[in-house]
Parts: C-alpha cells; sequence; structure tokens
C-alpha cells in the first residue's frame, strides 16, 4: 500500500480528515471497519514513508478519540494507598498475529467493562517476533480502535532485563542497551516498563541486602534515566524484581531488602521527591512457558499462593506498591486463577497458553511448514533427550518472526476459529482475575493527556535499536 492510499480521506472517506497536519474525526464509528484492516497492514508490512505514515496516523486518531497509550502508575498507587483492590491485572504478552490476538482482548474488554489489563512484550520477545516498539504501539492502538474500545491503552515492556553473562563482561554497555531499549520503547508509546535486574542477585553472598545489592542499584541506575526521558505529564509506571523467574520463591526479607535499599539509593541519587516502583515481581513457584513433559503434557505447578499473598502485603503496608506481581502464569491449571484476586496478587502475566492456542489453530500445512522450517533453523537448541513435543514446545516462538506475514494471511475460516478460542479464554481469564467492571476504577484514576506527535513528511526520528539477547518471555 502506498503512503496516498493510505491517506485518511482515501481509507476513511469524509469520517476522517487531515490538513495541516493535524487529523480530524467526524465519525469515530468509521475506525472500527475494515479500513482499520488495511492501515495496521501497512504500518507492519509497509515500507519506508508508507509505514511511517500509517503509524503516525494510528497514534493520531487515538489522540483524537482518545484511545491513548498510558501508563497505570496513578491506578496502582491508589491500591497502595488502599483505595482499590479485589482484582489482579492480566498482563498479556503479544506475540502472534498480534492484531488480531489484540482484537480479541479489546472485544472482551468491551463485553465485560473492563479497563484493568496491559498489553505487554518482553525484550526477547521484540527480537524472535520481529515486533519493534513502534510497531508494537500501532498495532494495538488500532486493534483497539477497530473494535470501537474508547479509553487508555497499557502498553508494557516486560523484562527489560540484563543479562548477567553480558554483564560480567561489559556492566556498562549491558546497561545501556537496556537503557536504549526504554528510550526506544517510550518514544513509541510504552508507559509501563518492567525494569529486571534480578539477574544480578548473588544469593553465594552472606547478607540478603549483599544478594540484592547490585539488583537495587541497578535497578535505580535504569530507572533514573527512564524517569529522564519519559514524557511531559507521564508517570511511567516502573516494576522492579526482586528474584529471577524459575528459581527460588522469594521471602518477606529479601522484598525488604530490596525495597530499602532502592530506595535509599533512589534518593540518594535524585532527592527525596523521586518518583520509584509502583510494584514488584516475586518469585512463587511458577517458571516461563512452563515444563513440558516427553508427551508434550505441562507438569504440575506448584503455586506457594501463601508467600505471594504476603508478599502483597507487605509491599502494599509498607512501601505503598501496588502489591506482588506474578510471572509465567499462563499455563497455570484453570482452577488456579481465580486464587490471584483472593490472595491481592496486583498483576499476573500472561503468555505461553496464547501461543499455543495460536498454534493449535493455524492451518495444518502452514504448521507442518514451521515445524520443517525450526528442524533446520532450531536444531541446536535440541537436547539430546528431547522428544519432538519438547522440540517443538520450547522452540516454536523461534517462527513467529520469520513466519509473522505468513500467519498475517491465513484464512479467513482459519481467522475466525482462532477468534473464537482467543476470546473464550479471555472471558474466562478477566472473569477469574475479577477485572470486569474495571473500566470505572481506571477512569477515575487514569487521564493521560494528548501527546500529538510531528506529521512525518516533516521528517522521521531515527529509532534505537538493541541487540538481541537471551529468552526471557513467559
Amino acid at each position: 500500500m502506498s503512503t496516498q492510499q493510505s491517506a485518511p480521506e482515501t481509507l476513511f472517506g469524509g469520517d476522517v480528515r487531515l490538513e495541516n497536519g493535524r487529523v480530524t474525526v467526524k465519525r469515530a464509528g468509521a475506525l472500527a471497519s475494515e479500513h482499520m484492516d488495511a492501515l495496521v497492514r501497512d504500518a507492519v508490512f509497509g515500507q519506508g514513508q508508507s509505514r511511517d505514515h500509517a503509524r503516525w496516523l494510528i497514534w493520531e486518531l487515538g489522540q483524537v478519540i482518545g484511545v491513548r497509550a498510558a501508563s497505570i502508575n496513578d491506578l496502582y498507587l491508589a491500591r497502595g494507598r488502599g483505595e482499590v483492590s479485589g482484582f489482579t491485572v492480566p498482563a498479556i504478552n503479544v506475540r502472534g498475529m498480534s492484531y488480531d490476538t489484540a482484537r480479541s482482548i479489546f472485544r472482551t474488554a468491551l463485553k465485560l467493562n473492563a479497563g484493568a489489563f496491559i498489553l505487554e512484550i518482553a525484550r526477547s520477545e521484540i527480537a524472535y517476533t520481529d515486533q519493534r516498539p513502534a510497531e508494537y504501539v500501532a498495532v494495538m492502538l488500532a486493534a483497539a480502535m477497530r473494535e470501537g474500545y474508547g479509553g487508555p491503552v497499557f502498553i508494557q515492556g516486560d523484562h527489560f532485563q540484563v543479562n548477567a553473562k553480558k554483564f560480567a563482561a561489559d556492566a556498562t554497555g549491558e546497561v545501556a542497551a537496556v537503557k536504549q531499549l526504554a528510550n526506544e520503547a517510550i518514544h513509541a508509546g510504552f508507559y509501563n516498563i518492567d525494569v529486571d535486574t534480578s539477574t544480578l542477585v548473588d544469593i553465594n553472598l552472606e547478607s540478603l541486602e549483599a544478594q540484592q545489592s547490585l539488583n537495587y542499584k541497578t535497578a535505580v541506575d535504569i530507572i533514573s534515566y527512564i524517569r529522564e526521558v519519559e514524557p511531559k505529564d507521564t508517570t511511567i509506571s516502573v516494576g522492579g524484581e526482586i528474584g529471577e523467574v524459575g528459581a527460588n520463591n522469594s521471602t518477606v526479607p529479601e522484598l525488604r531488602a530490596f525495597m530499602d535499599g532502592f530506595n535509599r539509593t533512589l534518593r540518594e541519587r535524585m532527592g527525596a521527591s523521586a518518583v520509584g516502583l509502583s510494584k514488584i515481581s516475586v518469585q512463587s513457584g511458577t517458571s516461563h512457558g512452563g515444563v513440558v513433559l516427553g508427551d508434550g503434557s505441562m507438569a504440575e505447578v506448584k503455586l506457594d499462593l501463601d508467600t505471594l499473598q504476603e508478599l502483597s502485603r507487605v509491599a502494599r503496608e509498607e512501601y505503598a506498591l501496588a502489591g506482588a506481581v506474578q510471572h509465567g502464569a499462563s499455563t497455570l491449571p484453570d482452577t488456579a486463577f481465580n486464587n490471584f484476586p483472593r490472595t491481592e496478587t496486583c498483576e499476573i502475566h500472561l503468555a505461553t497458553n496464547f501461543q499455543n492456542i495460536l498454534y493449535d489453530n493455524l492451518p495444518r500445512d502452514l504448521k507442518g511448514e514451521v515445524y520443517d522450517w525450526l528442524r533446520t533453523n532450531a536444531r541446536d537448541e535440541r537436547k539430546e533427550k528431547d522428544t519432538d513435543e519438547q522440540f517443538f514446545y520450547k522452540t516454536r516462538k523461534k517462527a513467529l518472526g520469520p513466519f509473522k506475514e505468513r500467519m498475517w494471511g491465513i484464512s479467513e475460516d482459519a481467522r475466525t476459529r482462532l477468534a473464537a478460542a482467543y476470546d473464550a479464554k479471555f472471558d474466562f481469564l478477566f472473569r477469574q482475575l475479577a477485572v470486569v467492571d474495571t473500566a470505572d476504577a481506571v477512569a477515575k484514576y487514569i487521564k493521560p493527556a494528548a501527546q500529538h506527535r510531528r506529521y512525518p513528511a516533516e521528517g522521521s526520528e531515527t529509532v534505537a535499536t538493541a541487540p538481541d539477547d537471551p529468552d526471557a518471555g513467559e
């Protein structure tokens, strides 16, 4: 699609006009049409100025009708003050067929009057799904408008993680890479970022304070940078992490060691009025992606709900945070999810099961091509004892980038089946996590300011890119 073809007058007729670099919308309902499908495809698969114009137009349309990228910070701080409670925010890692996936999420939110949910992508996922932040934001906002959703859209950088091996070799360079990615993401519209320096915890040191020291000092360094580059009138919601997911369960003394050291170091660096964290990620028995057995079934997860509840309580009562964050939750059994609101877990991260739903509903011939590609291109990742089921389960996320355009082009029948499966799962999760009717609380606390962007014809900004790094998805 050319730049001329993606002009608003061509796509939306008289309902959208562009004049002097400003967009006006006469009828918002016109955006919830197949014309948005064409625009978002250009934003993803277009080239050069055509692509940049499509992304700019999606952003500006959202600014005009109120579908704006937003920070969830004020809602989380209200939770820390005890003003809201009783629900757990799902943070959904949208990896494959992102437009269709996000459309299902927004359909579900509209049906259930939900507002407290997050769309996220991890540092590693950005690389292997081939979704840079500017593209990701455009797709999420377009999906919201396509479904007629109105309200703030919470887009999050998940696991903006410091790699321990790279840090050991070049600490300055590795931290700079995370800052570079944060800068790119913030300029794209990521106003929620989870900084993960838990990889630097050294459990071999004698005291908890010593074990957490490099973790909280490096987190402060990165978060200080985030505060420097965040947009005017926007306070980015930032999370920290005290224990790497998949390792030993976190404890209250560890939480205190991290938070006391973090707050002290932040004040020393930025002053008493510095804005710190809104939440804290902990380990309570899960692992990213779950553990697949030889027959393809999932190993049972031993989730420590008592630990999760106590960590959330201490985070709120002693540090005014929203609570604890649970990672690696999407492959838990269905009976587990209603426990998170009961324990006042503030947020859970969900990813792999939605990827599983995607692959379960791909046309058979396309899925076969993906698996043939993995046999060649991911063969080095196959362990000697891996069954086919284990190998494909662990590696098929790596095909999401190379096969992105093919997946976007599946038949309408296949797309309809996938949408039905997604709708059922998101409906279940939103109900179990008690985010039904949270739109009112979001509207009360979250009021994102308009942030208009320069028309691309005047010159596009060059965005920095970050290097690939090890997996940190859910």
